[in-house]
């Protein structure tokens, strides 16, 4: 589902970005640098989190897609020569990504699900092109905050089944992406980092084999300690 003019604006004001960064190296932190393969950016926006993702994660290619070409063509302009080395725009469907199954390292979304009406398909298709082991990282937020009396006004999101904290981990279970960290405050929104089934990965520095992670759980008004 498309931005209008009231989203597109929040997602690409200096607020946004500052909070985006803060996200990104939240993430690094417990999951260190990617090595090698392709690690996709699906929503990509103007391109601020692809620019963060390549510097926090360093990692050597990164696709940033967008539903939007007109957000293609601003990440296009917004991103110096320096900082497009490596990273690949194009459009794509966050429900049908042109990847063959299990081949990314990493899928990055931020604020993504909650602007797709076909939510769980598009995890589906997120989980169908990660490898085994590989890293889902995202952020979402819930129905209390874009669709109150004030932001359902102004805000353009689908109406039907929309998920809330519940809803969303129990898809990502039984499509074999659990949550092996998370940061959340209830009813507000989440970050989360989710690991394909059926591979070994690192937490914190620690290899975890199986298909279960080692699983954490943190407040935002908690302190986070780098590790």
């Amino acid at each position: 589902m498309k931005l209008n003019w009231a989203e597109r604006w929040v997602v690409n004001n200096p607020f946004r970005a500052l909070q985006q960064r803060m996200e990104i190296y939240w993430m690094k932190r417990r999951v260190g640098r990617l090595q090698g393969g392709i690690v996709l950016e699906v929503g990509c926006g103007r391109g601020v989190g692809a620019k963060f993702i390549m510097r926090a994660f360093r990692v050597s290619t990164l696709h940033a897609s967008d539903l939007d070409i007109n957000m293609i063509r601003k990440s296009k302009r917004n991103l110096a020569a320096m900082d497009r080395d490596g990273i690949f725009l194009h459009v794509a469907d966050a429900f049908r990504l042109p990847y063959r199954n299990a081949t990314l390292e990493a899928v990055f979304g931020f604020g993504v699900l909650h602007h797709v009406p076909d939510w769980r398909g598009a995890i589906a298709e997120i989980s169908r092109v990660l490898k085994a082991g590989g890293y889902y990282f995202f952020e979402e937020i819930y129905p209390s905050v874009y669709r109150n009396w004030i932001t359902s006004r102004i805000l353009l999101h689908p109406r039907e089944d929309r998920f809330e904290s519940h809803d969303l981990k129990q898809a990502l279970v039984e499509l074999e992406l659990p949550i092996g960290d998370i940061l959340e405050i209830p009813r507000v929104g989440l970050l989360g980092i989710s690991v394909r089934e059926g591979g070994s990965f690192l937490f914190n520095g620690e290899s975890q084999c199986g298909t279960e992670p080692a699983r954490h759980r943190h407040q935002w008004n908690e302190r986070q300690d780098d590790k």
